[in-house]
């Protein structure tokens, strides 16, 4: 049964009782590298930008409504010029948790600033300490750029900070355990993620060659850890506690146990309300409304829109 648009602002549930309370918003499309498996967060191809003010704007009606955690991306967004301006609007908001998901070579220049701006946590995508291998993924020469801005982040006092790493069979399948070690020994925790196919790609044959089933790594571990904690609202994903030191294995999202606990609104570079992650056919424009001077209202309108457009892309039958 669905629920009034004055329970779901309440309450902030989806018609399928899911809560919202996070909001993911990718800020631009642009990036300073090519990663291989990159598939740009199921975003479609944009040159166009959100403001500052314009971001604050989606924000501040997104808090209205009961979003309580921020999560900026790209693309890059440490290659936005006024980002440490985006990050302080946010924090003016006061939100519970406002973080960033960066490839962390312009981290090392923004840190800092970002953490003074009010920026919480940095998850970092990082996938090899070998130089060939960064540049094989990557195709580029940005390693020592991007250690160094994780340490710099760790440095200046971000708690956590978090490393991506997706795991390449035949490219980076072998370094697991040093990339553990590195990240232990900065008090870094290791999210290790199995290589996804994307329905936005037409051609998956790198997935298929480079695919590493996560299973027995995750079985390895569970027999060494010494504590192992389950995260309901992340599909479930385990995090095993190993040698002081923290590694989270994330699972492809082509399950049921991922759109059974999704708690997420995205919000595309161009100012899309995007509802569902591997969806680009329920889109809610909502950039264009804040330009045309809509008022808030209508604005939280479009939101419920947005939340009213939200569906399990993957069902359980059973």
């Amino acid at each position: 049964m669905k629920i009034n648009d004055s329970e779901r602002i309440a309450n902030l549930e989806d018609n399928y009782n899911r809560p919202i309370f996070s909001l993911r918003i990718s800020i631009t499309n642009r990036c300073n590298i090519n990663c291989l498996y990159c598939h740009h967060d199921g975003m479609m191809p944009s040159d166009d930008e959100m403001t500052p003010d314009e971001i604050y704007q989606i924000l501040k009606i997104a808090k209205s409504i009961g979003i309580k955690k921020i999560r900026f991306s790209g693309g890059e967004p440490l290659i936005r010029k006024d980002i440490v301006e985006i990050i302080k609007k946010t924090a003016l908001l006061d939100f519970k948790d406002i973080s960033i998901t960066t490839n962390g070579i312009l981290l090392e220049k923004y840190a800092e600033e970002l953490f003074k701006a009010g920026l919480n946590r940095i998850n970092i995508s990082f996938d090899t300490l070998d130089p060939e291998t960064y540049k094989t993924i990557t195709s580029k020469n940005y390693l020592n750029e991007a250690k160094k801005g994780i340490l710099k982040a760790v440095e200046v006092g971000f708690d956590p900070v978090k490393i991506n790493m997706v795991v390449m069979k035949g490219i980076n399948d072998t370094e697991v355990m040093d990339m553990f070690e590195f990240s232990k020994n900065h008090g870094i925790i290791l999210q290790l993620i199995e290589l996804i196919k994307s329905d936005n790609c037409n051609d998956n044959s790198f997935t298929d060659k480079h695919h590493f089933d996560l299973d027995t790594l995750e079985e390895d571990l569970g027999k060494i850890a010494t504590k192992v904690k389950t995260r309901q609202f992340m599909q479930d994903r385990k995090k095993y506690f190993v040698d002081n030191g923290e590694i989270e294995i994330v699972r492809p999202m082509d399950n049921t146990k991922f759109c059974e606990n999704c708690t997420r609104l995205r919000i595309t570079p161009e100012g899309k309300i995007k509802p569902c992650l591997l969806r680009n056919d329920n889109l809610v424009d909502i950039i264009t409304h804040i330009r045309n001077g809509y008022s808030e209202d209508k604005i939280k309108n479009l939101f419920l829109k947005g939340i009213n457009n939200r569906e399990p892309y993957y069902v359980n039958n059973e």
